[in-house]
């Protein structure tokens, strides 16, 4: 999340100021949440990075990417989550250091040594139903904690978190809006086993 919708408005929309959308659009984003204290701790983190978009942005690994629907499939959306929930079970991730995209993608994110092959499942469920996406580039489950900055910043991100490390249990995962003030909010979680929102 945080990032560009990969698709444009359905036929008939438009876009409103600031790129927000209108006529019953919305821009919605599927995440694992980094759980407290990690996500708030890397969160103010990469908000010292001078990142302006941070505090609107949960910490998190990218499942679907922002992505435009319309408001009527947004039930569909939900539904076909609940059914990969239910066919998942917990994994452990471990957090460790840091990595770039650079050149490709200006983006230094903290690396996983651990859950990778859960996430790329995940992933792979996810973008099988609605609202459907091909994905752009190859997946690489991360957690961003710099984006658009300066290089000299983004070299100050790769050195003060190149230690960084944190393990945690993944119980499910959530589906995010984008709202008219730029924050994106969890709009629903789905636990594994059951697909049920917490």
């Amino acid at each position: 999340m945080g990032g560009r919708p990969r698709s444009g408005p359905p036929a008939g929309r438009t876009q409103g100021a600031g790129g927000h959308e209108t006529h019953g659009t919305r821009t919605i984003g599927v995440a694992i949440p980094i759980p407290h204290p990690y996500g708030r701790e890397l969160q103010r983190v990469r908000e010292s990075f001078g990142d302006r978009l941070a505090p609107g942005i949960p910490t998190h690994i990218t499942l679907l990417p922002p992505t435009q629907v319309d408001a009527a499939e947004l039930g569909a959306v939900e539904e076909h989550l609940a059914g990969v929930a239910r066919t998942e079970r917990p994994f452990r991730i471990r957090l460790h250091g840091t990595g770039t995209f650079r050149p490709v993608s200006p983006v230094v994110f903290v690396a996983l040594a651990e859950g990778k092959d859960g996430c790329a499942r995940l992933h792979t469920k996810v973008l099988a139903g609605p609202p459907g996406q091909r994905p752009q580039f190859p997946y690489h489950p991360h957690v961003t904690v710099a984006h658009h900055l300066s290089d000299e910043q983004m070299d100050r991100a790769a050195k003060e978190l190149a230690d960084y490390e944190a393990a945690f249990q993944v119980w499910g995962f959530s589906l995010y809006e984008h709202g008219a003030d730029g924050v994106w909010r969890p709009r629903r979680h789905f636990l594994f086993g059951s697909g049920a929102a917490d």
